[in-house]
């Protein structure tokens, strides 16, 4: 997997030699953040995994797919106010994948498979936001930071990345968001996965959706889920079903407050 390896490398051990640490304030949740990558060198290489999976993966050409992806996208991307990004958003045709992402810097997916979940527009909206909440509150970066320092340490990893040995590169840009690749949703943790949950609402609502709609999309993902193996909650990196409803319900009033079903929608937090 390629990446800007001397350009990482460079940013962050020159981090480490200064003895600095990063500290960041996620968007609208106010949680304190430990971040040592640059977001520079994270949108690079969020592009960078993004093209990779646009080269491996099946295009869908579904006019209508194609035209409602794009349509909600472009009203999301708007509530997220993020001019520096490059924002794209493309269709991937696998049926059997209930999936989406979207890299560092605003690449988008969706898989065909998660449109029957959906089902609509504002299903849809919830699904993205969810993902784009990921990528503004720079999750992976966070992950990638924690990982570098609980589990190698940050010259270790820097080194490995310059000579570029495939497993860390794997782990680094899979930390990051690039795990789409291999068609699952990565572990940003509970936390991060219910942050991404409360910030993906205020987008919707922002961009003109209904965020009630957020509980009935969920509410039929956990449906789709049912029968398969699932770890108990406390092992698992992603809330439970029930867990995940009861705290979109909690944040609806907050959301509301953001829904006018107009352009009139309060301004974003941080704007």
């Amino acid at each position: 997997m390629k990446t800007n390896t001397a350009l990482l490398s460079l940013g962050l051990l020159t981090t480490l030699s200064l003895g600095m640490t990063s500290c960041a304030t996620a968007p609208l949740t106010g949680r304190s953040q430990f971040i040592l990558l640059p977001a520079q060198e994270e949108m690079k290489m969020g592009y960078q995994s993004y093209q990779e999976v646009m080269q491996k993966e099946k295009l869908s050409t579904n006019p209508a797919y194609l035209q409602l992806v794009e349509k909600v996208g472009q009203r999301i991307a708007a509530a997220a106010a993020r001019p520096d990004y490059q924002w794209e958003f493309k269709v991937i045709d696998n049926n059997e994948m209930v999936n989406a992402f979207c890299m560092p810097g605003g690449k988008v997916a969706i898989y065909t498979g998660i449109l029957a979940v959906t089902q609509d527009e504002l299903g849809l909206a919830a699904v993205m936001g969810h993902e784009v909440a990921h990528a503004l509150a720079r999750h992976g970066a966070e992950r990638v930071s924690q990982s570098m320092i609980a589990q190698t340490g940050l010259s270790a990893v820097s080194a490995a990345m310059a000579s570029k040995n495939p497993e860390t590169v794997k782990t680094v840009t899979g930390l990051l968001g690039a795990g789409a690749s291999v068609g699952v949703i990565l572990p940003f943790g509970r936390k991060q996965e219910s942050e991404a949950d409360r910030i993906g609402l205020l987008l919707m609502a922002k961009a003109g959706y209904n965020p009630m709609a957020a509980v009935s999309f969920w509410q039929r993902m956990a449906e789709a889920s049912k029968g398969k193996a699932k770890p108990p909650e406390i092992l698992s990196t992603h809330p439970s079903d029930a867990t995940r409803i009861q705290q979109i319900q909690s944040w609806l009033p907050e959301a509301l407050g953001y829904y006018t079903g107009s352009p009139n929608n309060k301004p974003f937090p941080g704007q």
